[in-house]
């Protein structure tokens, strides 16, 4: 396993047992967040970096009953604390690293990743990943139920020109990597990027 992997499993699996207390108000940015990806009946869709899984109750809400959830994480802590919550009745939970999904090519019509971003130990191949798995025309929604400013004020720290959120730096990184964004919202109450899969 890599440095990167470790540090995000010591990370997140130090902090999963009271996660979603700490931040108790965020379910309703979730659920918003979702319904702006346009998911139908029957979509499938995947939660990458789904942590405690608050995403997976409003994406199997939009895919309905014949719709394909799943959620996937890189930390075991993360997705215990998901089926303590019963959210593992909402979808499948993958134990795995999203830059080797476990999924054939463009099986998928979207990703919704909150808070992955930041995350990615190679962001352009793990975009590059992601956007493998879903089908032309397929949609990536990049989530925080923060915007940046926000974030980096919650987190002590300053706003950097280099910040991959930053619009001026996701733009060509998303584009390298086979997805057009769509959508840009960098607010305080939260921050959503929709992109489109290329053809």
């Amino acid at each position: 396993m890599s440095d990167d992997h470790t540090h995000v499993q010591e990370f997140f699996g130090s902090r999963a047992a009271d996660w979603d207390r700490r931040f108790p108000d965020d379910d309703p940015a979730y659920a918003a967040a979702v319904a702006e990806l346009g998911l139908r009946e029957g979509d499938r869709v995947l939660d990458a970096g789904c942590g405690t899984g608050r995403a997976l109750p409003p994406l199997r809400t939009a895919v309905g009953p014949t719709g394909l959830v799943v959620g996937a994480d890189l930390t075991p802590a993360m997705l215990q604390a998901a089926v303590r919550a019963g959210r593992d009745r909402e979808g499948r939970l993958l134990l795995t690293d999203v830059a080797a999904l476990p999924l054939r090519s463009g099986t998928l019509d979207a990703v919704f990743a909150a808070g992955l971003v930041a995350h990615l130990p190679d962001p352009g191949g793990n975009l590059r990943e992601l956007a493998r798995v879903v089908r032309p025309g397929g949609v990536l929604a990049l989530f925080h139920p923060i915007g940046r400013a926000a974030l980096a004020a919650r987190q002590g720290r300053q706003l950097t020109p280099d910040d991959l959120r930053a619009e001026r730096n996701l733009r060509p990184l998303l584009a390298g990597s086979g997805w057009d964004l769509t959508a840009y919202v960098d607010e305080d109450a939260r921050f959503l990027a929709l992109a489109t899969r290329a053809d």
